[in-house]
């Protein structure tokens, strides 16, 4: 089994007389087999993180363990773990067979034709078996990436990871590997720590994701949860693009008051608010409805400011028509590709009640998101 335990794991750096905390307390338990997504903004501490893990960064305090053994003193060459680097890391002088088995020669006593054998497995399965005795500057990027992932196969680690091992890549072979990465990895069924700052990496591909922000651990929960069951504001943020609608509002008589609208909530939306007034209204865009009529105390007048066509959907800027001029009246809504509005067009927003987020707006602590576990369901009785 290669569980791996991260406990109040901190890397503090020094910069002059300052202290950088780069990652600050993270504590996260990885199941054997698992796929672990890490992301985050650039800076957030998640390839100090992964490189921790490796041992390649020292720890300041904390633990990490390994199938329930301590390995914050054990030599990075020591943990059994193969690390896949952004920048692909292979030795130009060297054919892709050297690459792959440059590892094995250097850190077991196998003999070569076992090496050689696994080289050659390893290859079939990453469909480059034509490639192993080209040299890198003959492979295009996605072939030198599957190199990099060939080299870390070999060694049958009890953990991989990855750091932004596909940013290299253009769009459409970026999407291909992903799709190669998790077939391979549910293969192999290797524990996975794969760092990324692409939410698509993230929503796809992880079982579940680690959130990091300035060096501290944000929600580690499945993509779904994560989306619709955020545990702060910043996570909600983050992820989702175009972003969710975040308004001030405050609690008043069971009425939600911005400056762009008013939406009274129902007692059990109250309910989970705890006596909360000071409050910040969230709303995703594909969760809004643009409608010609308002039926309902949650329709709100708006008028378009922008559209963007996406082909499949398009991207719906509108200002609340009561609030027209306020620096707090867009709303961003995601419409079928097919609903024709234009600019200036009069449309009625639908904010459904059942869709709706809230925050504490001092600390930005989700207080009521939407039920996905009600979701569910409902689409399974649809």
């Amino acid at each position: 089994m290669a569980t791996l335990e991260l406990d109040s794991v901190t890397k503090v750096f020094q910069d002059g007389n300052d202290e950088i905390r780069a990652v600050d307390g993270v504590s996260a338990s990885i199941d054997d087999g698992e796929f672990i997504v890490v992301v985050g903004p650039s800076g957030c501490g998640k390839s100090t993180m992964l490189r921790m893990i490796a041992g390649l960064e020292t720890i300041t305090s904390g633990t990490i363990s390994l199938a329930d053994r301590v390995i914050n003193d054990v030599k990075s060459q020591d943990r059994d773990i193969a690390m896949v680097f952004q920048s692909y890391a292979l030795y130009p002088h060297m054919s892709v067979r050297e690459n792959m088995s440059f590892g094995l020669e250097e850190s077991t006593d196998l003999p070569d034709d076992q090496i050689q054998e696994m080289v050659s497995e390893t290859g079939e399965l990453l469909g480059i078996s034509n490639l192993l005795d080209r040299k890198p500057t003959e492979l295009s990027g996605g072939q030198q990436q599957r190199v990099a992932l060939g080299r870390a196969i070999v060694r049958d680690p009890e953990v991989f990871l990855m750091d932004e091992p596909l940013s290299n890549l253009d769009a459409k072979l970026r999407a291909q590997m992903r799709t190669e990465l998790q077939r391979l990895q549910d293969d192999l069924g290797v524990t996975t720590v794969y760092v990324t700052h692409d939410q698509t990496e993230a929503m796809t591909m992880g079982d579940r994701i680690v959130i990091l922000n300035d060096g501290k651990l944000q929600q580690i929960s499945t993509p779904l949860e994560c989306y619709h069951e955020p545990a702060n504001q910043f996570v909600a943020d983050f992820l989702g693009e175009p972003s969710m609608n975040f308004f001030d509002v405050t609690l008043e008589n069971g009425v939600l008051r911005g400056e762009a609208f008013e939406y009274p909530i129902d007692a059990e939306t109250e309910a989970d608010l705890g006596g909360t007034t000071d409050l910040v209204f969230g709303i995703r865009p594909e969760d809004i409805e643009l409608t010609e009529r308002a039926n309902d105390a949650h329709d709100f007048e708006t008028v378009v400011d922008v559209v963007e066509p996406m082909g499949d959907e398009n991207t719906v800027y509108l200002q609340f028509a009561a609030a027209a001029g306020e620096d707090d009246d867009t709303l961003v809504a995601t419409t079928d590709g097919f609903t024709r509005v234009t600019e200036d067009d009069t449309v009625v927003a639908r904010i459904p009640e059942e869709a709706i987020h809230l925050f504490d707006r001092a600390t930005g602590e989700a207080l009521h998101n939407r039920s996905l576990e009600d979701d569910i369901e409902a689409v399974e009785l649809d």
